[in-house]
């Protein structure tokens, strides 16, 4: 029976969801493409998940997409399958982008190609100091597509972004880190505590606050500073109108009962409706 190329299980209302072909280095096949979706389909409104983590199973997190099964196998058939797995691709990444939960990425191990577009649709990226980041593409002959040279630009620096793509040249966790692929880089055996740690003073605030402010986050970077504020102002008010008791419960109790500071922790959850 083959094995499934996507697991998952939940925990703790942490889904810790996995790229599962590890002899393959986690490179992502069609197969794996359409499971994915159907994986987040399955958790996205789910009450037990709050948080999403995406890894790899073995020493990869992805090695980009499949070279056999993902572009020479799919471009025999011609051009409507090269489509429908593009589609696919770039699909499950772009829910991922706006998906209802926060999203972490852990890198464990290798990262190349088009695993950047995951990498960039998480909320948050840790990746172990040991692991490998690169855009491999320049040393088979293409461009870095699928969305990895936008990834580039978005997160690094010009030059940063011009070297990394041009020379196809890996770097480690650490050098992720500094040039801000990820947001912190530890050593492997530290790996998944501190996501975990990170995943649950997600799981303390409040899910309508924090779908608000991805959203926010991601949509104003391409905005003007008139064309933000205005959204923001909107975007809150949407906010409040859907998830007010929260925020009225937070308001109350740093207010009224004194029982906590908005710059130092969040409010307590548990007494919502109480």
């Amino acid at each position: 029976m083959e094995t499934d190329p996507v697991s998952y299980v939940i925990a703790d209302r942490i889904a810790w969801v996995r790229f599962n072909r590890p002899e393959k280095r986690n490179c992502m096949s069609p197969a794996l493409n359409r499971r994915m979706l159907e994986v987040l389909d399955q958790i996205e409104f789910r009450e037990d998940v709050g948080v999403l983590v995406l890894s790899g199973e073995g020493s990869a997190w992805s090695a980009g997409m499949d070279l056999k099964e993902y572009f020479r196998e799919t471009e025999a058939q011609g051009l409507g399958a090269i489509r429908r797995s593009q589609a696919e691709a770039y699909g499950w990444w772009r829910r991922l982008r706006w998906y209802q939960k926060p999203t972490i990425a852990m890198v464990n191990g290798w990262c190349f190609g088009g695993g950047y577009g995951p990498l960039f649709a998480c909320d948050l990226a840790f990746a172990a100091d040991e692991a490998k980041f690169g855009l491999s593409e320049i040393n088979w002959g293409i461009l870095p597509g699928g969305g990895a040279s936008k990834v580039a630009v978005e997160l690094l620096s010009l030059r940063d972004a011009m070297y990394h793509a041009l020379t196809g040249e890996a770097i480690d966790g650490r050098k992720a880190a500094e040039w801000k692929l990820v947001n912190e880089s530890v050593p492997l055996a530290q790996l998944e505590a501190r996501v975990r740690e990170v995943a649950e003073v997600l799981l303390q605030k409040n899910p309508v606050a924090l779908k608000a402010t991805k959203d926010a986050i991601r949509r104003v970077k391409e905005m003007t500073y008139d064309n933000a504020e205005d959204y923001l102002v909107r975007a809150q008010e949407a906010a409040n109108s859907y998830g007010r008791h929260g925020r009225d419960e937070g308001l109350r109790q740093f207010i009224d009962d004194k029982t906590y500071k908005p710059g130092l922790a969040a409010y307590d959850r548990t007494r919502e409706g109480a």
